[in-house]
């Protein structure tokens, strides 16, 4: 979607995280337009407003301007509902924010911000490869990206397809006796933590890739999520020294820290400052300051040459078994999976706080339904 600019008001339907994300991209791409509201038409405890913008439930509201854009900042699963609904009030211009669309705006907020802090958004796509090659022999590289899967993940509906520099790992090994391949990798064999996979996720898997992985380049992903790579990522990679592809960030409001304590428990948060600050009290600014931003890399994603995972995880693992130890384990499935919603947090501290050491680029993922 891409608002005229002489279209200077609209809508975004929803209210929580996904649709203020949505907004903050369209303000700052384009500062012309104007939010008029947020819609809604649940019975949810909703904010009255948001940063001044009414919040708006539509079987309340007999006033609305069917001639204005409405962007859909909810779940994909809700959007043929809510289109629905708004095309019955007379409303047309309907945008949903898909994975199209949020790429879309997103890379364009980066690519702005970076400039306006005097950092580079370099994304592995862009790199041109006719530049000056390393000394790197790519012979010798051998690369891996493991996709954790587990037998109690859900279908895909999608066939997957695995590039050939993929490897299925089934992560939650321990738990089961059910294969996900013959003689395929498991992270319940030697040094691992496997039966803890229904809280760490695919830590396991991560923790199984850094004890026993031995590729030069290593790269984690899920199977609903890979990373959109150019064909010859590779040759890039070896060619201009990168040490590091993360997934493109994701803006939070009201900041990395606000969010992760409006959507999950803040004990779990301040436990995991609480160690950074008794045990590198030198990083715990950067924490602060980090965490009090609003760009995180989400869903625990990355390609990486070895020693860089090894000192991520060596990092990382003491910090989250901390807080494990201390949390414990919850009835709430969704809340009991603490150690992978704040590792994602930590990954980005980590990257923030040796910027200056790693050269870092970025890629978009996919998400197979």
């Amino acid at each position: 979607m891409v608002l005229k600019v002489e279209e200077y008001k609209y809508y975004i339907f929803g209210a929580h995280s996904r649709a203020q994300t949505a907004a903050v991209y369209i303000q700052y791409l384009y500062p012309d337009a104007v939010l008029e509201a947020y819609l809604v038409n649940n019975n949810e405890q909703n904010e009255e407003e948001i940063k001044g913008v009414p919040v708006i439930r539509l079987n309340r509201s007999k006033e609305l301007h069917c001639d204005y854009p409405v962007v859909l900042g909810t779940r994909s699963s809700y959007h043929a509902v809510i289109k629905q609904e708004l095309q019955d009030l007379g409303m047309q211009r309907i945008y949903p924010m898909d994975v199209e669309l949020d790429l879309k705006l997103r890379n364009a907020y980066l690519r702005r911000y970076f400039s306006s802090v005097g950092r580079q958004f370099a994304k592995i796509c862009d790199i041109n490869t006719l530049g000056k090659s390393s000394d790197q022999d790519a012979s010798k590289t051998h690369t891996c990206i493991y996709v954790a899967k587990s037998v109690f993940d859900k279908p895909l509906q999608q066939e997957l397809r695995l590039a050939n520099y993929e490897k299925i790992i089934q992560v939650g090994a321990a738990l089961t006796e059910k294969r996900l391949e013959d003689h395929g990798i498991i992270d319940s064999a030697g040094q691992n933590i496997s039966d803890r996979n229904k809280q760490y996720c695919e830590l396991t898997g991560l923790y199984w890739i850094w004890k026993h992985a031995r590729e030069d380049i290593i790269g984690l992903v899920h199977y609903r999520r890979h990373f959109l790579l150019p064909a010859d990522w590779e040759e890039r990679v070896k060619r201009y020294g990168i040490d590091v592809i993360l997934p493109v960030p994701l803006y939070v409001a009201p900041s990395v820290e606000g969010n992760y304590r409006k959507r999950h428990i803040s004990g779990d948060w301040d436990l995991m400052l609480d160690y950074i600050k008794q045990n590198e009290p030198s990083s715990y600014h950067n924490a602060k300051k980090v965490f009090a931003g609003n760009l995180y890399c989400p869903c625990n994603m990355f390609i990486m040459k070895r020693e860089i995972l090894d000192a991520l995880c060596a990092w990382m693992f003491p910090i989250i078994e901390s807080v494990a130890a201390q949390q414990g384990t919850r009835t709430d499935v969704y809340q009991n999976r603490y150690p992978g919603f704040l590792s994602e947090r930590l990954m980005t501290l980590f990257f923030e706080m040796n910027r200056e050491q790693y050269k870092v680029v970025y890629a978009d993922k996919n998400f197979l339904s």
